[in-house]
């Protein structure tokens, strides 16, 4: 009987050696991370690929399954360690070897295989191990899943399996860019930085961009896991800022961060000003508008307002529904809607048929601001931007607040909200208009200023965003009330950043 796993085993023991390591706030509300090896240990990983094997019966899904790794010192091990529960589980692994998520992805149809198991931190620092997993592309975990994995494997509630097969495929990473790049070259010639924060995406972003007739600027593409310059994060302003200098020193036309498993896309324009990506969205939406009639998108509630109000959408019939910030949450909810395209503040667009297969792809999003600026008429990128309404935006800021406490913060400020409301009160010196409390809470006042406050579904932290579509200083001014509420809660400690 392989061991029940336990949270109490520390690094440098016999037990820790011995003994699988599976500390419970690892199981997110849909991807899995843990801090390795203090949370997670190999053999604990193997637990996690015994439950696996459990939950695939359990659901009626055939025991097949992709995994791949993203590029850190550890992730190999981690995998061939999580490989190993999958395969004493009965599985038929088809191992990708070093890839980006939307590989793992892509290699689900492309392979007809069920599952995925993509090994990865993402923007986490270094450190941080995780898993992307899912049983029915192109989806990936929810709660539900997520939280019935927690129980099989924290419970030991796994068996042995016999059947379990290895099949290493060394040329998927060679199928995934031919299936990008068989397209028409672009008619516009573009010169574009690749960012790629010195991740996973630097082994394939500039050559896909290449190959549909861009000329590319590669910017800390060659892989080093040690992140000397910045974590690989379209989010962080860091990031953002060394794309700006790069794109202005080398008069490119756009410039775009890929995170570290390349799923996210940040976009810098010709001018040197970060566009934050909701804003793209917008301008995306706009574009794809003009193709599709009565388009549907979905955005998540950390996103621009302008999705809504914009007149040029309006006016091109498109409708847009807000849903909760998450890669799966929104994966899932704008494959429900049948929508064209989800959009997601961090980076993340979910683009559905006939313009992509549903799931999150870096690389996607960054051939569709291509293709934006290649019908742009001679437009510049910052020529788009400056179309749009003008709106006052906030950066994601994230303060530290403890897995076991960020959700009880929350919860005690959502109800903060709703007792202000009801009773008439005023937040920045404005009554509020409405309330979204379908992830966290969204306060919007009279004016359309808002600011949101969420629990970060993969870090211990919280999510703050504002914005006004009136001034800086309203905006600053919804921030400074969100900012002095928190600070009320010891639970919360230092922002990552702040205006």
């Amino acid at each position: 009987m392989f061991p029940k796993p336990r949270a109490d085993l520390v690094p440098n023991t016999a037990d820790f050696e011995r003994l699988p390591l599976v500390k419970p706030t690892g199981f997110r509300e849909y991807d899995a991370r843990w801090l390795f090896p203090d949370e997670i240990n190999l053999m604990g990983l193997t637990a996690v690929g015994l439950g696996m094997a459990e939950l695939f019966d359990e659901r009626g899904v055939p025991r097949r399954i992709v995994v791949g790794h993203d590029f850190r010192w550890y992730s190999g091990a981690v995998k061939q360690a999580l490989i190993t529960g999958l395969l004493a589980g009965g599985f038929e692994v088809h191992d990708i070897g070093l890839a980006l998520s939307p590989m793992a992805y892509f290699a689900q149809f492309e392979l007809d295989v069920e599952g995925v198991a993509m090994v990865t931190a993402s923007h986490n620092d270094n450190g941080w191990t995780g898993i992307k997993m899912g049983l029915a592309r192109p989806l990936t975990f929810g709660p539900d899943e997520m939280g019935r994995l927690k129980e099989i494997v924290l419970g030991g509630a796994f068996k042995p399996r016999s059947g379990g097969s290895y099949i290493f495929v060394p040329d998927l990473a060679e199928r995934y860019i031919k299936a990008l790049t068989d397209r028409p070259k672009l008619k516009r010639k573009l010169k574009v930085v690749a960012a790629c924060g010195n991740g996973t995406a630097g082994a394939f972003a500039p050559r896909v961009l290449e190959a549909i007739g861009c000329e590319v600027v590669p910017l800390d593409a060659d892989l080093d896991h040690t992140f000397p310059r910045y974590n690989p994060n379209p989010e962080d302003m860091k990031m953002l800022h060394a794309i700006a200098e790069a794109v202005m020193a080398n008069n490119a036309d756009v410039g775009f961060g890929f995170d570290g498993d390349g799923d996210r896309c940040g976009v810098v324009d010709n001018e040197g000003q970060e566009i934050f990506a909701d804003t793209v969205g917008v301008m995306l939406a706009r574009d794809i508008a003009a193709i599709h009639k009565n388009p549907v998108f979905v955005a998540d509630v950390k996103s621009t307002g302008l999705f809504m109000t914009d007149p040029v959408l309006k006016a091109a019939g498109a409708k847009t529904l807000y849903w909760k910030t998450g890669h799966s949450y929104m994966k899932r909810y704008t494959f429900e809607q049948k929508a064209l395209v989800g959009f997601e503040k961090s980076g993340h667009f979910f683009f559905q048929p006939p313009l992509g297969r549903g799931y999150d792809d870096g690389l996607v999003a960054a051939l569709a601001v291509c293709d934006m600026l290649d019908r742009a008429e001679g437009k510049t990128i910052a020529d788009l931007r400056r179309e749009l309404p003008k709106t006052y935006q906030s950066p994601t800021m994230s303060p530290h607040c403890d897995d076991e406490k960020k959700y009880g913060v929350v919860e005690k400020v959502v109800a903060d909200y709703e007792a202000l409301a009801k009773n008439g009160g005023t937040v920045a010196g404005q009554k509020i208009r409405d309330l979204v409390t379908v992830n966290g809470v969204r306060v919007t006042l009279e004016d359309g200023t808002w600011g949101l406050v969420r629990a970060s579904s993969n870090k211990p932290e919280l999510v703050i965003v504002v914005e006004s579509p009136v001034s800086e200083e309203n905006k600053i001014a919804i921030f400074r009330d969100i900012e002095a509420r928190l600070a009320k809660f010891p639970e919360v400690g230092a922002y990552n950043q702040k205006i």
